[in-house]
């Protein structure tokens, strides 16, 4: 085989590989599918990479295991991304969605608010400003240095803070 035709032939397997694994709407047949389909559907978006979801102008991942906070931020970084800024209640509650979606549960899961700088004053770690919150009541207390923003607290699914050390599952999110 000659050199020149090596990359040709790995653009078509690649192509087709991309047409089997299409799901039905994808592949243009127009049919509707439900459930986990629909999460393959958003993660086989063309501005976001396989595995990723879209959401307005960012890309989000899931990631269901459980590490400390500055592993899952450094985790996010490896894939180009940050630990998941949230802006509003309906972002908020698709991501919980994702996550229903992929791991079937609500577990506890980080996102990149924290107060390690300046107590009491929450950032997020993509520098994004802090102007939405969904904290439990009572939250955040800060009981013990607690400086990491978890969702899906308690039954009400809201945010508490956390000490960073505990794992948890995390969400990282990237613009397109």
């Amino acid at each position: 085989m000659k050199m020149s035709t090596l990359p040709l032939l790995l653009v078509a397997m690649m192509a087709l590989t991309r047409a089997a694994v299409l799901p039905d709407t994808e592949a243009g047949n127009g049919a509707e599918t439900g459930g986990e389909m629909d999460v393959f559907k958003r993660t086989y978006h063309s501005e976001c990479p396989w595995g990723w979801s879209k959401y307005g102008q960012r890309c989000f991942h899931f990631v269901p295991r459980e590490m400390t906070w500055s592993d899952a931020l450094t985790n996010c970084w490896s894939m180009g991304a940050n630990l998941a800024s949230v802006h509003d209640a309906g972002e908020y509650h698709w991501i919980q969605k994702l996550i229903a979606d992929r791991s079937h549960a609500h577990p506890l899961a980080y996102i990149g608010g924290t107060d390690m700088l300046h107590e009491g004053h929450w950032r997020w770690t993509d520098g994004s400003p802090f102007l939405f919150s969904y904290w439990c009541h009572g939250e955040p207390n800060n009981a013990g240095w607690q400086h990491c923003l978890q969702m899906n607290y308690t039954g009400n699914k809201c945010w508490a803070d956390v000490w960073c050390h505990f794992p948890r599952a995390s969400v990282c999110a990237k613009k397109i």
